[in-house]
C-alpha cells in the first residue's frame, strides 16, 4: 500500500466522517480508526482494487458498529425529566441555529439514507462504488438516494418556513 496514496484520501474520509457523525471530534476519531484499521489489516486490500472505496468500506463499517455499541449502552441508562432540568437548559445562539439547518437536516435523515446521499453527492461516488462501500444492491443504494433526496428537501423546506421560537415557548408546550 502507498502511504501517499492513503494519505490522499484523509481529506475526502474526514469530510465524509464530519457529515456521518455531525461532530467534528467524533470525525478526527472515525477517521484515526479507519486509518488504524487500514494499516492493519493493509493485506486485505487486493492491489489494483479501488482504494478510495476500501476505505470508505471501513470506515462505514466502523462507524456502523459504533452506533450499535452507543445503542446497547444506552438501553441501560436513566432517562431524566425535562421539567427537572429545564432550568438549566441554555437557549442555543438564533445565527448559529442558521448556520445549522443543513447539518441538523442531514442528522435526521436515516443512517442508511445519509450515508448514500452523502456518498454519491458529496464524494462524488458512483453507485456501484456506494453499493460496494454499503453492502447493499445497486437499486437499494438508488431508491435510499431518491429518498434522501426527497426527504432532506422536504425538512429543509420545513426548516426555512419555520421560524425560531424562544426557548421559554418551548419548554411551556412541554408542559
Amino acid at each position: 500500500m502507498n502511504t501517499g496514496e492513503l494519505i490522499g484520501h484523509i481529506p475526502s474520509l474526514r469530510r465524509y466522517a464530519r457529515a456521518l457523525t455531525g461532530d467534528s471530534w467524533a470525525a478526527d476519531d472515525l477517521v484515526q480508526d479507519t486509518l488504524e484499521r487500514a494499516c492493519s489489516k493493509w493485506r486485505l486490500w487486493a492491489v489494483g482494487s479501488d482504494l478510495r472505496a476500501w476505505l470508505f468500506t471501513l470506515m462505514h463499517n466502523l462507524h456502523a458498529s459504533g452506533v450499535r455499541q452507543a445503542l446497547r449502552r444506552a438501553s441501560g441508562l436513566t432517562r431524566v425529566d425535562l421539567e427537572d432540568v429545564g432550568a438549566e437548559l441554555a437557549a442555543p445562539d438564533p445565527a448559529q441555529d442558521l448556520a445549522l439547518d443543513l447539518q441538523r437536516c442531514l442528522l435526521l435523515l436515516p443512517e442508511d439514507q445519509r450515508a448514500v446521499l452523502l456518498l454519491v453527492s458529496l464524494e462524488d461516488m458512483s453507485y456501484q462504488q456506494v453499493a460496494q462501500i454499503t453492502g447493499a444492491p445497486i437499486g437499494t443504494v438508488m431508491s435510499r438516494l431518491s429518498r434522501a433526496r426527497t426527504r432532506l428537501q422536504a425538512l429543509m423546506e420545513t426548516t426555512a418556513h419555520t421560524t425560531p421560537t424562544p426557548r421559554s415557548a418551548h419548554l411551556k408546550r412541554l408542559k
